[in-house]
């Protein structure tokens, strides 16, 4: 086998960002971008490394098939696609890649807040229609109106950053942000129940867990404003979808743009998909160039340094 590690690297992961590996002699890179086929399970057999993105679901019969594994690298921040309870008790080091998409996704939020509240997809869609319905297009303005933050980490706080400079007043619900940390960022800290009350828009940045799932459920929506947008680039299961579908009918919600949904790809028979106040991006929120390849980099790197040197000071589990 050429070099002393292999690893398998599977959904796409950026070739330039895996320079850290592929330039290291010591490694054996294979790529297979389809994880559910025959060559991957071979090529896994004999792995000492995964790296995935988000598509490939590391599941506890999928781990099985690796007797090798040291190591799970996901080039990404979230990795609720991997099964932390069966790599834990393998011993399969789990790391990923909080910092590489901190700014794609924080601008990818900061763009569907502007395209909820300024109606631009529902404007869009009329004019290919062949109307035009300014009257009917109304929206509102950020400035003076307060964005409800639940999660201020990374791309929360970078969040913050932007619409501050829109003019907004920003709250936050965290319960791992210090007081001199929301002082640093012009944040004002408070509880949930106060962030769902007072936010004009409510954007989610929390990971998904037994904790945060169906943390926006219709006790949460029934606390928000009448006319409130709820906009979600964490991930999906942390609304209740149809609970959201049913604020937007009956009109106590002004709108809502989501990122990211309870099942992937969306299902074409979702309620989401007939409303006119909803605008949909399907996973977007890492999907700039230069985000791909930083996460690639900053995953190659410590996968790098867990099979080389042993060190697995950045595991999640």
């Amino acid at each position: 086998m050429k070099g002393q590690f292999r690893v398998v690297v599977t959904d796409h992961v950026s070739d330039s960002g895996l320079a850290p590996l592929l330039d290291d002699a010591r490694f054996e890179v294979i790529r297979i971008d389809d994880s559910s086929t025959d060559e991957f399970r071979a090529a896994l057999a004999g792995a000492d490394g995964l790296v995935v993105r988000s598509a490939t679901k590391v599941t506890r019969e999928m781990l099985s098939g690796g007797p090798r594994l040291k190591v799970v690298g996901r080039a990404g921040v979230g990795v609720d696609n991997i099964d932390l309870n069966a790599a834990t008790e393998r011993g399969i080091a789990v790391l990923n890649s909080p910092a590489g998409n901190t700014v794609a996704a924080a601008e990818l939020t900061v763009a569907l807040i502007l395209s909820v509240v300024r109606r631009v997809a529902e404007a869009d869609r009329s004019m290919r229609a062949g109307k035009w319905e300014r009257a009917k297009l109304r929206g509102v303005q950020l400035k003076d109106r307060t964005l409800g933050l639940v999660g201020a980490g990374r791309i929360g706080g970078e969040v913050a950053v932007r619409c501050r400079a829109f003019g907004m007043k920003v709250i936050v619900y965290d319960p791992y942000l210090t007081a001199e940390r929301a002082d640093d960022l012009g944040l004002a800290l408070t509880d949930l129940d106060e962030v769902l009350r007072q936010g004009d828009i409510i954007s989610l940045h929390v990971p998904l867990n037994d904790e945060t799932r169906h943390l926006i459920d219709t006790a949460a929506i029934s606390k928000m404003k009448p006319g409130a947008f709820v906009v979600n680039v964490s991930r999906g299961g942390v609304i209740d979808e149809e609970a959201l579908a049913r604020a937007l009918v009956d009109g106590h919600l002004g709108g809502a743009a989501l990122d990211v949904f309870e099942s992937e790809p969306l299902s074409p028979e979702s309620p989401l998909l007939d409303l006119p106040n909803v605008v949909l991006t399907p996973h977007l929120g890492a999907s700039t160039v230069e985000a791909q390849e930083l996460v690639a980099r900053e995953i190659a790197e410590s996968v790098r340094e867990a099979l080389a040197l042993g060190d697995i000071s950045g595991s999640v589990t």
